[in-house]
């Protein structure tokens, strides 16, 4: 049957209803059969479905979800037809829309720019003067008194029958556009603008031209949730009787308009890249204005012959033999670990009830290219703006019972955990655990993301039975020191660690603790000599507390740093000690005696300038009190010839010492040279 272009816009067609909101139509004929959902937000949809002959169908989408569909919209027509190009309504930006009309309303322009936008159109204002009609001049501002105060007002100058007029538009209450043409566009351009805020919809139009029935099938990816994971971990209840087991929900929503009715649902693990782009509203590049040249006549010019190119040919369609299979075959069920002896408290129920008679996993998961897959086994039906918990997981995984202590987290006590190993072959998705200790509640955990084989901690409970004190230490030693270029070089080696006495009171069970202990860039470890584990940022140390019992774990980390200080900086006594002990040659000793004994030599040359500058400085005082006593008495006194003698002895002493000084800064000089030279080029090991 052919089916006409009316007939089959009167179908209901939604082949994207799936998206972000959905579709305003569905077509029964193209069903959603296949979901995709990614972690990254974003999900693939796929509908397919017989058509016959040619083909219109006529798919509706939310303006603002356009786009997705313009980026990622596949068509595939399985039986040999030719898809014909997607039409869909234009969207002219509201700016450039409202902009071509007459009356600019654009950029929301007040009264007084709008007037001045119908300049020669008439108009009429009511003012409190009563009704004024003209021709619309132009618009100016004006001072105008406020109260004590001038604000500028906008006034506008009309044409009249009697002659000019200026209206004060704060005091007009209305305007109307006499000139019908000028107040029709007005209009339209107010109906664009509430079109636009009502346009939620738009159109897409797509036809299959072709003979006979056969299958097409619609693809496109669009935002979605991010679809989520949590897990139930059952510990036996008996440790030596049997493993953990790991039960895994994957939560998804629904946000879209309609229903999912048995769609194959596969949940990917990987993030691919995605983003949006407005690919829907057109663009318009701005382009420079150029005046029109006005030139002198151009002689013809000859151009050289160039080669046309070559059309390229047509690609050959592919054909697609079936759907692929997205679905990895289902991982052999372990076996359910012994029966616990004794029921929890729980309605009863023990860990093997737990595990038995749970949901089961109804998902197949594999590596798909380079993400990993979960496919739902069955087809799935959610509602339109429902959510669902889907059982993806149940296996048995390795793991053991621990105590996990970390000072950072909590000072006095670890906490209940597991380490356990993912030995499911599948990759575990984050998301929250639920932790049950047979079929009793024990606490929450939250895991990352783990791959097939590797190990993690889960931590659920303060374990409250185990006391854990701690005591920091801290301690530095000099390995040796030796001279380098006249410097003092000091080898110390540094230790810091903490000792930690765990004590179990719990007289029944022992327990394995994981001590967590923190790493410090360029220190190394010393005790104990190897960690059990390491991470980026910590040490873990495993130490077996029986019941009742009381251990103690000494870490200690060291580093070796050396120091750079004045040669001085020991006394020869403390020197003699480090050699004693072996931390310091006797060729350094006695090079660091020499030095010692120049730079006291120095230090004697700076004396003795002391000594000869406060003679110096004494005498100009005692010059100063003399000079002073002097112009107070009679020139022919036997005192006034006193000071005048020493005076005269007190110059030759001047004179004296500043030649004393000349000399005594030479020596000093000269002892300074030695020193440096002497330590510039010592250097001993």
């Amino acid at each position: 049957m052919r089916m006409t272009r009316t007939t089959a816009i009167a179908v209901r067609c939604g082949l994207c209803a799936g998206l972000l909101g959905g579709a305003a139509w569905a077509d029964e004929r193209l069903p959603i059969t296949d979901i995709t959902l990614y972690r990254s937000g974003v999900g693939s949809f796929a509908h397919q479905g017989l058509i016959e002959g040619n083909a219109d169908i006529t798919l509706r989408f939310k303006s603002e979800q356009i786009n997705d569909i313009l980026k990622s919209l596949v068509l595939l027509d399985m039986g040999g037809g030719r898809i014909e190009a997607v039409r869909y309504s234009s969207k002219e930006p509201l700016e450039k829309r409202l902009a071509s009309f007459a009356v600019n309303i654009a950029d929301n322009p007040d009264l007084a720019t709008l007037l001045s936008r119908l300049r020669g159109a008439r108009v009429a204002l009511e003012t409190l003067d009563g009704r004024v009609a003209g021709v619309v001049l132009g618009v100016e501002y004006r001072e105008k008194a406020l109260g004590d105060q001038k604000t500028r007002a906008p006034f506008v100058n009309l044409v009249t029958d009697a002659g000019v007029r200026s209206v004060d538009l704060s005091s007009s209450s209305s305007m109307e556009i006499l000139d019908e043409q000028l107040a029709q566009e007005l209009n339209k351009a107010l109906m664009a603008l509430a079109e636009h805020r009502a346009d939620t919809s738009k159109s897409v139009d797509l036809r299959f031209s072709g003979e006979g029935a056969r299958r097409v099938v619609v693809a496109y990816v669009h935002e979605m949730p991010v679809w989520k994971t949590s897990y139930r971990l059952i510990l036996p209840e008996d440790s030596a009787s049997g493993m953990p087991t790991i039960q895994g929900w994957a939560i998804v929503e629904n946000t879209t308009d309609e229903d999912w009715v048995d769609v194959t649902l596969s949940l990917v693990a990987g993030q691919p890249v995605s983003f949006t782009m407005d690919l829907y509203e057109p663009l318009f590049v701005p382009r420079p204005e150029v005046p029109v040249p006005v030139l002198a006549g151009l002689l013809p010019q000859v151009y050289e012959g160039g080669i046309a190119g070559v059309s390229a040919q047509d690609m050959a369609r592919r054909s697609m033999r079936g759907r692929a299979d997205w679905g990895a075959e289902e991982k052999d069920k372990a076996q359910a670990p012994a029966r616990e002896q004794g029921a929890r408290a729980m309605l009863g129920l023990s860990s093997e009830d737990m595990f038995q008679y749970a949901a089961q996993a109804q998902a197949s998961a594999g590596q798909i290219g380079e993400v990993f897959q979960y496919t739902l086994d069955t087809p799935v039906t959610i509602e339109r703006q429902q959510s669902a918990m889907l059982p993806i997981l149940t296996s048995v995984i390795d793991g053991r019972r621990v105590s996990i202590y970390n000072s950072r987290h909590l000072a006095d006590h670890p906490m209940r955990g597991v380490e356990i190993t993912n030995s499911s072959g599948l990759q575990l998705m984050p998301g929250p655990v639920s932790v049950f200790d047979g079929s009793a509640y024990a606490g929450d955990a939250q895991i990352g993301h783990v791959s097939a084989g590797d190990k993690r901690l889960l931590s659920y409970a303060v374990d409250l039975d185990v006391d854990v004190q701690t005591e920091d230490k801290a301690s530095s030693v000099i390995n040796s020191i030796r001279i380098v270029r006249g410097s003092l070089v000091q080898e110390v080696a540094r230790s810091v660690g903490t000792v930690y006495t765990m004590t179990n009171h719990d007289r029944a069970r022992g327990r394995t603790v994981l001590v967590e202990h923190p790493k410090r860039p360029g220190w190394e470890l010393v005790r104990p000599e190897k960690a059990s584990e390491t991470t980026d940022s910590l040490y873990r140390f495993e130490v077996e507390l029986g019941a009742g019992q009381t251990r103690q774990l000494e870490v200690s980390l060291r580093r070796v740093e050396q120091q750079t200080m004045a040669i001085g900086s020991y006394s020869l006594d403390q020197l003699m000690v480090y050699q004693r002990q072996g931390r310091i040659s006797e060729e350094v000793v006695e090079a660091i005696r020499e030095a010692m004994a120049l730079d006291a030599r120095v230090k004697e040359a700076e004396e003795r300038i002391q000594r000869l500058e406060q003679e110096r400085e004494a005498i100009a005082r005692d010059q100063s009190r003399i000079r002073q006593n002097m112009s107070g008495i009679d020139r022919t006194s036997r005192l006034y010839r006193r000071y005048v003698e020493k005076l005269d002895a007190q110059e030759t002493r001047l004179e004296a010492l500043e030649k004393e000084l000349d000399t005594a800064r030479t020596d000093l000089d000269l002892r300074r040279q030695a020193y440096r030279e002497y330590l510039a080029n010592l250097t001993v090991g």
